[in-house]
């Protein structure tokens, strides 16, 4: 990404925290009651997605509603939420939108662009080290579930979530970097296209090659030489990445979450995913509900001399 793109960014996040300050910003979040439906013509993502539409519109369609996304726009598509786009070109600009997107510990900011008529696609894509990635998704998820609600405080505190989440953009974009940017050429584009396509059982180093232009064994090749990983290794351990996700927040069957990482069969989902933990998918779920359950054993307060495992008890007068 140039730094023409990352002024386009900084810029595009500061007219947006400013129409949220004016109380000007349109907020679009699509009230879905389901989740991960595999739909014909709609995808979905383990994590949330934001989009801001800087030029132009976007037709966004869910399996029971659908919107437009005009300029100047924000929109919030929850985790798990299959939706298509449509895209049209403004009065004056052609296409265009910011989107962040979430990975394991790392964040993404693409411009997209209308690459045939309707169809958008990345233009330029960016990774930033996040460790503290949970803030990210605390705020996306807040911003969807406060705005389904009817609480009195309702526009403020949407108000507040929204500041934070994009001033946080904000700071990404001007001081972040991410180890995924040092890579170069065929290589950074393979990352990129296996943590977007990741949940599609087609991928493959052959399907990679030909959306890049080259062959198979040579990306092959190329892609081990640089990063000391074989390619078909990366495609499995982001696929388990997102899986270790879905086991981790979601009450999905261990089949429902191999078909949405990308697996064809749940059996072979669970050797690869026992070959990368060491356990069963099942297993790894256990031990996860245990360790939260455990954290909920421990100690409310801890005083010097003592600990306390109750939530406190009101002061009789």
């Amino acid at each position: 990404m140039s730094g023409h793109n990352r002024s386009e960014m900084r810029l595009g996040f500061d007219h947006a925290l400013q129409m949220v300050e004016q109380n000007r910003l349109t907020l679009r979040v699509p009230q879905e009651s389901m989740s991960v439906e595999n739909r014909r013509g709609m995808h979905y993502h383990y994590r949330p997605e934001v989009f801001l539409q800087l030029h132009g519109s976007t037709d966004f369609t869910f399996p029971r509603e659908k919107f437009r996304l005009g300029e100047g726009e924000m929109c919030v598509i929850p985790a798990g939420v299959a939706h298509g786009e449509v895209v049209h070109p403004g009065a004056i600009h052609p296409f265009r939108n910011l989107v962040a997107g979430f990975y394991n510990n790392t964040l993404s900011l693409h411009f997209a662009h209308e690459t045939r008529p309707g169809k958008p696609d990345i233009e330029v894509i960016e990774f930033f080290d996040a460790p503290n990635l949970d803030t990210f998704l605390t705020l996306a998820n807040s911003i969807s579930q406060t705005h389904g609600s009817q609480g009195p405080a309702r526009d403020t505190v949407i108000k507040g979530l929204l500041l934070s989440l994009l001033g946080m953009f904000r700071n990404i974009v001007e001081t972040g970097s991410g180890q995924l940017n040092s890579d170069i050429g065929k290589v950074f584009q393979a990352k990129c296209l296996v943590r977007e396509q990741f949940a599609n059982p087609e991928l493959s180093v052959h399907h990679l090659a030909d959306l890049l232009g080259c062959s198979a064994d040579y990306l092959s090749h190329l892609f081990n030489t640089e990063t000391k990983e074989r390619l078909t290794h990366y495609i499995q351990r982001i696929r388990i990445e997102g899986a270790i996700l879905a086991l981790e927040t979601s009450n999905l069957t261990i089949s429902e979450i191999a078909y949405a990482s990308g697996f064809a069969d749940p059996a072979y989902f669970a050797r690869v995913f026992k070959q990368h933990k060491g356990t069963s998918p099942q297993e790894y779920r256990n031990q996860s509900e245990a360790h939260w359950t455990q954290k909920e054993d421990q100690p409310k307060t801890v005083y010097f001399d003592r600990v306390d495992f109750t939530h406190g008890v009101p002061i009789k007068k």
